[in-house]
């Protein structure tokens, strides 16, 4: 039965000229479907570099979003209509304009991971992959960063050079994981790496072997030469490295890391949404998408 959806769904993606693109969180059989897949901003390079005039992008609204900043003239659907980021959603426009009148010499840098309209307010757009790079780079020493504090602390001590202001903001996934169960996992596996996001509290990135962005972590496992790694990011990476690389083996940090926003999207959904029948559109207007744009183009440049 699965076989036969996954069928239908390439076939149909083909007639209606859909590119389907899904970020690494969701679930294997999405993934198997998927024309492209990856981190958010990888994503909606994808999206734009794509000849389809369709994108169907299996994620979250912001994503969704970001491909359609970067590809107005596209067609670009959520899988998922329910499927939203609590971190992404945790600031609005105004209460960051009224923070930006508190601090009018900082330049503001947002996380990937906010809404189009968040977006509008920045100077400069980062990702966990490039926002070490980007920050050394902006001329600016005075930094707002923005949504997650735990992302923006590792960013300040990293590059120190910079006087980096924090608000308080995050990731509830990443957020929740203590120290201790860091610590516990390296007993229960003596023998593995401890990988873990940048979105986790200082004290478990202080745990780590290695500290990076979902697709660091993965490309990390991958080339190592060692045959064991706890993954500190949300669980289906670990899943897919057990697919990728049969001959290590890989342990989630914590059973709690699972978005359920990412969970929401079933290769069912993506099926009705080919179909027409089920999904969301994503529509903005001009100006967010000019606005929102610049701060992705200064991502671009200085990255």
């Amino acid at each position: 039965m699965i076989n036969d959806i996954k069928n239908e769904i390439l076939r149909l993606k083909k007639e209606k000229d859909v590119c389907i693109i899904a970020h690494t969180y969701q679930g294997e059989e999405i993934l198997e479907v998927a024309d492209y897949t990856g981190d958010s901003y990888k994503l909606s390079l994808d999206a734009k570099k794509t000849s389809c005039k369709n994108i169907l992008m299996c994620g979250v609204r912001f994503m969704a979003e970001t491909a359609k900043i970067l590809s107005p003239e596209k067609r670009v659907v959520l899988a998922n209509g329910d499927a939203g980021c609590p971190m992404a959603e945790q600031m609005s426009r105004e209460y960051i304009e009224k923070i930006k009148k508190e601090y009018p010499d900082y330049s503001v840098v947002v996380y990937i991971n906010t809404t189009a309209s968040l977006k509008t307010v920045a100077d400069v757009c980062v990702t966990s992959a490039s926002a070490l790079k980007i920050v050394r780079n902006m001329e600016n020493k005075n930094i707002l960063f923005i949504p997650d504090c735990n992302l923006g602390g590792y960013i300040a001590e990293n590059v120190p050079e910079k006087n980096i202001k924090l608000l308080n903001g995050g990731c509830p996934v990443h957020a929740q994981i203590t120290a201790d169960e860091a610590k516990a996992a390296k007993c229960a596996h003596k023998d593995a790496l401890l990988l873990v996001h940048p979105e986790c509290k200082k004290e478990v990135v202080n745990e780590a072997d290695f500290v990076g962005s979902t697709s660091a972590i993965i490309d990390f496992a991958k080339k190592s030469d060692k045959k064991e790694f706890i993954i500190g990011t949300e669980i289906s990476i670990v899943e897919h490295l057990q697919f990728d690389c049969p001959d290590k083996k890989f342990y989630p940090l914590s059973k709690k890391l699972v978005c359920d926003d990412m969970k929401l999207t079933t290769l069912m959904d993506v099926y009705s949404a080919l179909k027409g029948e089920g999904g969301l559109e994503i529509t903005l207007d001009c100006d967010t998408i000019e606005k929102a744009r610049h701060c992705i183009d200064e991502m671009i440049r200085l990255g």
